[in-house]
């Protein structure tokens, strides 16, 4: 095995249980490997994963461990932690009570990340900045309203309260993907519409990246035919074109889970990976398929050096300062008014 040093490889893994086997141990020692994101099949109770991640971290100090918290469906860390209500119900009433709401989104993305940072989660992949526009069951109410403006306040409201209990956040799924119907889990999406069409799905991530309250941008396993024959989650025209010239983002770049179907096109795992590795994304997570992500790792050695990757971008993802604990945390007035605040949604 090579030299490791803190620098976090290219490659997002998971691990099949609640806690570390000699396998996984192997794999999160690899240099290739730079991130470990959890399941809810990782997760028992605060402090049996609290225990996994110092356990990771004893391992492998450089990791960067992230988790799907959204809310609403998409909640991997559920009994002893906050239930957090979906994007849509937080956004409910907004044409009416616009500042009121927009409280409330910064309340939940605060209540989210510091309930995550109190067990050692670097990183939530939130929030979603997709547009409900009625076709996608995937997005759906995980998404904020149909309005782009609105989206757009409504996540940055969100973001900033992320950002105030020290985590990044990460917008997703650049550059939209509620205008699609098939799921990128199982089809590749095809969304026909020219570029100018798409301006307005693309508005909320290139206010937020003006606004510096994006760390991070999870790239869509959508192909938008009449920009580039390839899904943005594998095109250096979507991402280093558009995201990165354009639009100026200068934090990281993750693409959609890499076992998806919607990454088919790309071909076996590690042709993926080198796909998205030169379409300039930072990080690349491949999920639920320990064979694959073992054909990558065997593989590791012949993959390109990306155009443009910088290790430093996915490093500063990290949570550098200590956090309170769940007992000091909920003993809180923030954490009281922002549980009750969402307790009243449901």
């Amino acid at each position: 095995m090579s030299d490791m040093s803190d620098t976090p490889g290219p490659l997002m893994v998971d691990i099949p249980g609640a806690a570390l086997d000699a396998e996984d141990r192997e794999v999160l020692k690899h240099p290739f490997v730079g991130g470990l994101i959890l399941f809810a099949h990782n997760y028992e109770s605060p402090s049996q994963v609290a225990a996994l991640i110092a356990t990771v971290r004893a391992l492998r100090p450089g990791l960067v461990i992230a988790v799907d918290q959204e809310g609403g469906r998409v909640q991997r860390f559920r009994q002893g932690f906050t239930r957090l209500p979906a994007a849509r119900i937080l956004g409910a009433g907004y044409a009416r009570e616009p500042q009121a709401v927009r409280d409330r989104c910064r309340l939940a993305g605060w209540l989210m990340a510091s309930e995550l940072r109190a067990v050692g989660v670097d990183m939530s992949f939130a929030p979603v900045l997709d547009l409900e526009r009625g076709r996608s069951s995937v997005i759906g109410d995980r998404a904020f309203a149909a309005d782009a403006g609105a989206v757009a306040l409504m996540g940055g409201a969100f973001a900033a309260g992320m950002q105030e209990a020290g985590m990044a956040a990460t917008g997703k799924h650049f550059p939209g993907h509620g205008a699609v119907v098939a799921d990128s889990h199982v089809a590749l999406p095809q969304d026909p519409r020219p570029v100018p069409a798409l301006e307005q799905d693309m508005r909320p991530f290139a206010q937020l990246i003006a606004q510096g309250r994006l760390g991070a941008v999870m790239t869509a396993h959508v192909r938008y035919p009449r920009f580039d024959e390839w899904p943005a989650s594998l095109s250096a025209r979507w991402i280093q074109g558009m995201l990165r010239q354009r639009m100026g983002f200068a934090g990281a770049v993750f693409c959609d889970d890499l076992s998806m179907a919607g990454a088919a096109m790309g071909g076996d795992a590690p042709a993926r990976v080198r796909r998205a590795l030169q379409a300039g994304c930072d990080m690349l997570p491949v999920c639920n398929d320990r064979a694959a992500v073992a054909s990558v790792l065997d593989a590791w050695r012949a993959m390109p050096v990306a155009d443009g990757r910088d290790a430093r971008r996915v490093a500063a993802l990290r949570v550098s300062k200590a956090a309170p604990g769940l007992s000091e945390l909920r003993a809180s007035a923030r954490w009281r008014l922002a549980r009750d605040a969402l307790a009243r949604l449901q």
